[in-house]
Formats: C-alpha cells, structure tokens, sequence
C-alpha cells in the first residue's frame, strides 16, 4: 500500500533529492536510530522500520514515480542527478525490518591534505585552453551537497567551507568570478572532503555516480587538448576560416543556407551522447565557438548552423561513419581543407594495447 505520510521528511529530504541523497539519508539515519544503537524498544523499532520503508520507496525510479504522482501531484520534481537506483532497487516495497544496509564500499586512506595541496598547485598552473574548456563545463550538483548537508559533522561542514575559500583564492583573477569555473575546481575538491563521508555511507554504483559528477567538470577541461583526439584538423580548419575573404564567406553561406542537412545543426554519432561524454561535449561546443569567432564576415543563421555542424563532425570525425561525415561538412569541406573520407585521419589518442 502506498504510505500515508511524507517519505521525504521521513529521510529528512527535499522533494527534488537525488538518488544518490536518499541512499546517504537511509544510512545515515539508520546509523543514529537503529536498535543496536539506539536501544531496543518498540519506538526504535517502529522508526528504523519506517525509514527503511522510506528508503525502498524513494529508492526505485517506478515507485518513486508512483508515489510523487498520488502524495505530490503539484510538485515538478527534479532530480540533482539522473536516476541510478541500486542493485535490485525497484523490485518492490520489502516487509518492514530492522535490518541495516549493505556494507559500502571502503576506500584506502588518502591524505587529505596532501590531496588538496596538490589540486591547489594544479590550479595555479592551469593553461588557457584548460581555462576555455572549464568555461564550459558541466557545473556540479550542487543541490546534493546542499541536500546532505544535515547529515555531515560540523567538523566537515567547516572543511567544506574553508575549501572552497582555498580554491577560490589560487584561481587566475580573469576567472576568479565566473561561477562554471569554480564550480568545477570546487567540485574537485569537495569530492576530496567528502570521500570518506561517501565511502561510508554510499554503495559502489552510488559512490561512483556521485564522484562522477563531483569531477566531471574538472575531469572533462583539465589535460585535455583544446579540441579532442582530433585537435590538429580542428586546428587547421579555424586557421582557414580566418583567411577566407568576406565575399567568399558570403558565397558559402548562401551554399549552406540552401543545404537542407544542414538545418540541423549537430548530431552525435551512435555511441557517443554529450551528457555522457563530456569532455567531447566541451571539444565540440569550443570549436564550434572558434570557428564562428574567426569569421571575417557575418553570415546568415541557417549557415551558421551549418559551419557548426562541420566543425561538430570533424572534432567527432573518428566516431562518424565516413559517409556521414562527408555529409556533415557539406559546402563547407573545401573551405575548411577537410580530405575526403578514405583519407588520413588524425591520429586517436588510446589506451587500448596493440596486439601481438
């Protein structure tokens, strides 16, 4: 049956809690009023039940959803993460128990400060392109910080606090105050701090996710080439669109406009989606912003869509099948000096091994 009362203030949760929040709530709740911690007696009891109940509900996407729709019909949800349900989450509501949760993953101590002392010094040695490539970052979640915050020691919550001081003060003063590239160098950090508290109250598919998103940002601009794996093509063909002549700008632009595949704009290859693959989310949205800045001449919106898709295809032209990418550069190949497909490719950065 559906529960009667609020399963969020059960946890101690807002509505829009992650998955990943609600996992930190049940463990950390169970810790203070389990039984064998808070003694036996039918009102502990009853209360560990109750919030191991909570946690099978707000745990599963399907019964989650169910239940926001009869108690919250009112309330838009949204989530501070894509939904990441445990293993065996949403199999149902389990009899009530007193039971604790499986144990989480252990991490080997790290030295914290050693840990921060080297992401401030990285910080101070940040290049331009990283800068750029921060610029335009997946920002953290900062609604699961916020959403966990009760259930921290003041002792971290003060840690939490004195990083982001830290980190703000070793950023370069042209991007001290833009709030995407601290929230990536903060996020870091704050994945530092937090590590123990997540190692003990997260299991290894939630922990993942949360370090994932905490370091995505940071992860997907610092020691990446400007562009990608195809960096020197995209390099060449900005470095063409400067030299083109306004009139002959004017001519390809008329070209494109009059291309219908290139009404689109950018489409990912299969394989690949810029919600997950970040730092090719970052490659592409940066080139395609060079190249529209290296124009000599305006040009009309329908070819700007065009020369971004182009762009698009060649920081992706590893990932696309030859005749899509031929298709993707459309009036645009000539201009920007792109071979024909069968030609030499950049070379693809890996880690994969040749074989014997």
């Amino acid at each position: 049956m559906l529960p009667t009362d609020d399963l969020y203030a059960r946890l101690e949760l807002p509505l829009d809690a992650s998955f990943e929040a609600v996992e930190v709530a049940w463990r950390a709740l169970l810790k203070r009023h389990h039984p064998d911690v808070a003694g036996s007696g039918v009102d502990a009891d009853d209360r560990a039940k109750r919030i191991n109940v909570a946690h099978d509900w707000l745990s599963s996407p399907e019964l989650r959803a169910r239940y926001d729709r009869e108690r919250h019909p009112s309330t838009s949800r949204r989530s501070g993460a894509r939904p990441m349900p445990s293993r065996g989450a949403g199999q149902g509501v389990r009899a009530a128990t007193t039971a604790r949760p499986p144990r989480p993953l252990r991490r080997r101590p790290v030295d914290l400060e050693e840990a921060l002392a080297r992401h401030l010094d990285r910080i101070e040695r940040l290049s331009q392109d990283e800068l750029d490539r921060l610029s335009i970052a997946e920002s953290p979640p900062v609604a699961f910080d916020a959403s966990i915050a009760r259930f921290l020691s003041p002792e971290r919550l003060a840690a939490l606090d004195a990083v982001e001081h830290r980190v703000h003060g070793r950023l370069p003063r042209s991007v001290r105050w833009n709030a995407v590239v601290r929230d990536a160098a903060v996020g870091y950090a704050q994945e530092l701090v937090l590590g123990p508290f997540l190692d003990e109250h997260l299991s290894p598919p939630f922990r993942d996710r949360v370090r994932e998103r905490l370091t995505r940002g940071w992860s997907a601009a610092v020691d990446q080439p400007r562009y990608g794996p195809n960096g020197a093509a995209v390099t060449s063909a900005i470095e063409r669109l400067r030299l083109v002549p306004a009139a002959e700008l004017r001519a390809v632009g008329v070209a494109a406009a009059a291309d219908p595949s290139g009404r689109s704009g950018p489409t990912w290859p299969k394989g690949l989606r810029p919600d997950e693959d970040d730092a090719l989310r970052v490659s592409s949205e940066l080139g395609r912003r060079d190249a529209l800045a290296a124009l000599r001449a305006p040009i009309p919106a329908v070819a700007r869509r065009s020369l971004e898709r182009a762009i698009h295809a060649i920081v992706l032209r590893h990932a696309f099948p030859p005749a899509v990418f031929e298709e993707m550069l459309g009036p645009w190949r000539p201009v920007l000096g792109v071979g024909r497909p069968g030609s030499p490719r950049p070379s693809v950065r890996s880690d994969r091994r040749p074989r014997a």
